[in-house]
């Protein structure tokens, strides 16, 4: 089979006065089709890094990424907002929900930027918060927040969605209903999704797992049986 996204070789440096980081040290590795997979590591590992430059969000010092078999042009902005716009979607460990509009609202206007969004107002039972359809961000706890973001970012039928510690600020109960959200649109829709974490627990449901460390991955790990979020032993 075919990999629906292809690093190879990449490396980021980054300029701090007279010092260069290096936050990657030349990785490569394969993403596939409808698969889950976990990028676990320390904070300062490079995952973060890695995860930006697969979204096209930041652009890699040297190296390749493909996408279905296209490499991507760090020389070309429009194309990289081109690639994010139509196959990627975000979630953030912190929300970055506007203020100024409601739950639903929050959640439409990620569908807007796509060609075959789903459903907002279902989207938005699915994630248990058809309730509070009308309420604004600041009437909202932080699960309940992290929830209209994951709504928001599958509202775009993303191929591929991308998740900055995504339960990193959430208590455990929350953590895995967050996690159950994830690992249903996977399953449910057959899309790629991908969740850095410095949390070993998580590892438990991924299809594979990235070790990171030192901007270089120390190990791939599959797991041939993945299990349900609600299995994780936090």
């Amino acid at each position: 089979m075919e990999p629906l996204i292809k690093a190879i070789d990449l490396k980021k440096d980054y300029e701090l006065g007279e010092v260069t980081v290096h936050a990657l040290k030349g990785v490569s590795f394969d993403i596939y089709r409808s698969e889950l997979v976990v990028v676990l590591g320390p904070s300062g590992s490079g995952k973060s890094t890695m995860l930006n430059i697969l979204g096209g969000i930041e652009t890699a010092s040297s190296g390749t990424v493909l996408y279905d078999g296209k490499a991507l042009d760090w020389s070309d902005r429009d194309s990289l907002s081109d690639y994010r716009r139509d196959h990627i979607g975000f979630v953030f460990q912190f929300y970055n929900l506007l203020p100024g509009l409601t739950a639903l609202e929050n959640i439409e206007i990620s569908g807007e930027l796509s060609k075959d969004p789903l459903d907002a107002s279902k989207l938005l039972g699915e994630v248990g918060l058809a309730d509070r359809a009308g309420h604004f961000p600041n009437r909202l706890s932080g699960g309940e927040q992290q929830r209209i973001a994951i709504a928001r970012a599958l509202c775009k039928n993303p191929e591929v969605l991308l998740c900055d510690e995504p339960t990193g600020a959430l208590d455990s109960k929350t953590g895995v209903q967050v996690l159950q959200l994830l690992f249903d649109f996977c399953r449910k829709y057959s899309k790629t999704v991908i969740i850095i974490t410095h949390n070993r627990s998580i590892a438990g449901i991924a299809d594979r797992v990235l070790h990171v460390r030192d901007g270089l991955i120390e190990r791939i790990e599959t797991n041939p049986h993945p299990v349900s979020p609600e299995e994780v032993e936090w």
